[in-house]
């Protein structure tokens, strides 16, 4: 009995110890995957760190600052967007033009560089006058001027509008009357518009405001959407003056207007603007009503004339017949 009584205890301790191996194990074993967890959970989080330096994920998942491009890859794009810009400000803004010859001196000199208005157009506004414009030739008013050669480079640098194009048949000259107004030259002057004498400083020293010469003395009446154009050279200058011939009768059509010079840009030394003269700010320059009320009554009056004289004849006849 008693040895049966111990070896009971003792089994049942036996049982109680190897009990506690198993739970020893277990309890590892729940140590190891615990630790195996937590090493796994550090790899990740290196691994995010990593990759959240890479510009991915940061640790706690927002976005990690990227690393700035190279200068050498934007710079294409900046060049890029230079062109644009540029060809857009050229097409819709401002565009730079050379003077190629002495007939808007001493406002212009040959090889001047100005810059030319091409927005306000846009918005409906029309030359007025004194302004200087800028205007495709209407009808081959450059015959037998030089066209000069430009090189690939001149050629994409006006492409874009940072220099004159050498290829475009344009003219720059002074708005002197506009659709409606009466431009008369007598004698060597002064110049009229709508019977007002032009005071003109700007005309080239030494030079007359009228020409006494073929095509130098001229009344015209400017029609609807046109304007009458002369250098401020007078007389080295070929203007409307000269080509009263062509389809246009020397007055150029107003969409042939490029746009308005503004500023004479190059050389730096004549920097300057191009404002529009008093003279043509004086008090009735713009009252056409006048100018076509005199030129009116000139036209009227042979047919006044003409019918006092038929109405006789006419009288004469009827009572003629009625005797008959």
């Amino acid at each position: 009995m008693g040895d049966v009584a111990v070896g009971a205890r003792s089994g049942h301790d036996g049982e109680e110890h190897r009990g506690r191996p198993v739970e020893s194990a277990e309890s590892a074993a729940d140590s190891a995957l615990t630790s195996g967890s937590d090493a796994g959970a550090a790899d990740d989080g290196t691994a995010r760190r990593d990759r959240g330096a890479d510009g991915a994920k940061d640790a706690d998942g927002t976005d990690a600052p990227k690393k700035p491009r190279s200068f050498w890859k934007e710079l294409p794009i900046l060049i890029g967007i230079a062109l644009v810009l540029a060809l857009l400000i050229k097409t819709f803004l401002v565009q730079a033009f050379s003077i190629p010859s002495e007939s808007m001196q001493n406002s212009l000199q040959k090889g001047d560089r100005v810059l030319v208005d091409k927005l306000t157009p846009w918005f409906g506004s029309k030359p007025e006058r004194g302004e200087v414009v800028v205007f495709h030739d209407p009808d081959n008013w450059l015959a037998g001027e030089p066209t000069l050669k430009p090189n690939a480079l001149q050629k994409v640098l006006s492409w874009i509008g940072l220099m004159p194009s050498a290829e475009e048949k344009d003219l720059i000259k002074r708005v002197i009357g506009v659709g409606g107004d009466t431009v008369s030259c007598k004698g060597t002057g002064p110049l009229t518009v709508n019977g007002k004498a032009l005071n003109e400083p700007y005309v080239y020293p030494g030079n007359t405001p009228c020409s006494d010469d073929d095509g130098g003395q001229f009344t015209v009446k400017v029609p609807k959407g046109y304007i009458w154009v002369m250098g401020d050279h007078r007389q080295n200058s070929r203007d409307s003056r000269y080509n009263q011939h062509d389809k246009n009768h020397g007055f150029v059509p107003v969409d042939k207007v490029v746009g308005r010079a503004i500023v004479k840009a190059w050389p730096i030394n004549r920097w300057g603007t191009l404002p529009v003269p008093d003279t043509f700010e004086q008090p009735g320059l713009g009252d056409q009503s006048s100018a076509a009320t005199s030129s009116g009554s000139l036209t009227a009056a042979p047919d006044a004339l003409a019918l006092a004289g038929v109405v006789p004849v006419a009288l004469w006849r009827r009572r003629r017949a009625e005797q008959d």
